[in-house]
């Protein structure tokens, strides 16, 4: 069951488990942009655009978890919904080290636009489900799922698999201790001080709510098999690990 909205949609909506499941950089959809914001047709489909892999996974978590999800349909080059408003990295200029032509000169009215249709909308709709979960009683994580490029400006990274907090590290550390097989980290290769914890700090930490973010490095889910091989492999754990945060 699924309900379609503009630029997000919600999968799931009758999940019965006990997290929900977000994901903002699921798309690269410029939509109308005007000339695709300048890029080429390389970079509509690199990590600036959107976190490639990262909605597959989420996808089989909220199966294998019984989850609600919630994602982005359009690019986070459009609007990125992990940042706030006042960002720069909202509607970003430039991206990692790649110009983005599109964005560097929106007017007020543009970035009010764009915020009204895309960040406040998602916002709101995510919010509204969490306040129904607690007013049912029901127990809720948030857990937000993203994918990293193996390497950043010519550095390579080792780690496979890093977990992410806002004030409560209980549920990333919890995840942490389960063996999956990866060469997991707290906190790595981002951090909330990095301001990546958006979606947290604006929806969890105010409610309370056991949660993590999940960043998966992108060649280990380039293609839907590795998607769907990194949801079973990450479930069990993920899934133990807010049964004993919750």
């Amino acid at each position: 069951m699924s309900d379609q909205a503009s630029f997000f949609r919600v999968e799931n909506v009758e999940g019965r488990g006990d997290a929900v499941i977000v994901c903002e950089h699921a798309s690269n959809d410029l939509g109308g942009a005007d000339d695709a914001l300048g890029l080429s047709a390389e970079l509509r489909h690199a990590h600036i655009a959107w976190d490639p892999g990262a909605l597959g996974v989420a996808r089989g978590l909220a199966a294998a978890m019984d989850a609600v999800l919630i994602h982005a349909t359009a690019s986070r080059l459009i609007y990125d919904l992990n940042r706030p408003p006042d960002s720069p990295g909202a509607m970003p200029t430039r991206s990692e080290s790649h110009d983005v032509p599109g964005n560097r000169h929106l007017t007020a009215t543009q970035r009010q636009g764009r915020t009204a249709a895309h960040y406040v909308p998602f916002h709101a709709a995510l919010f509204s489900l969490l306040a129904r979960r607690l007013a049912g009683g029901r127990p809720t994580a948030l857990i937000t799922v993203h994918s990293f490029t193996p390497v950043y400006f010519g550095a390579r990274r080792e780690v496979e698999f890093g977990i992410i907090h806002d004030a409560d590290d209980r549920l990333a550390r919890a995840i942490l201790a389960r063996d999956t097989g990866l060469l997991s980290r707290l906190n790595d290769p981002y951090s909330a001080a990095d301001g990546v914890a958006h979606t947290l700090a604006l929806h969890a930490t105010p409610l309370g709510l056991a949660h993590a973010m999940l960043e998966i490095r992108n060649d280990l889910i380039a293609t839907p098999q590795a998607q769907r091989d990194m949801a079973d492999r990450l479930a069990p754990a993920i899934l133990a690990a807010v049964k004993e945060c919750l």
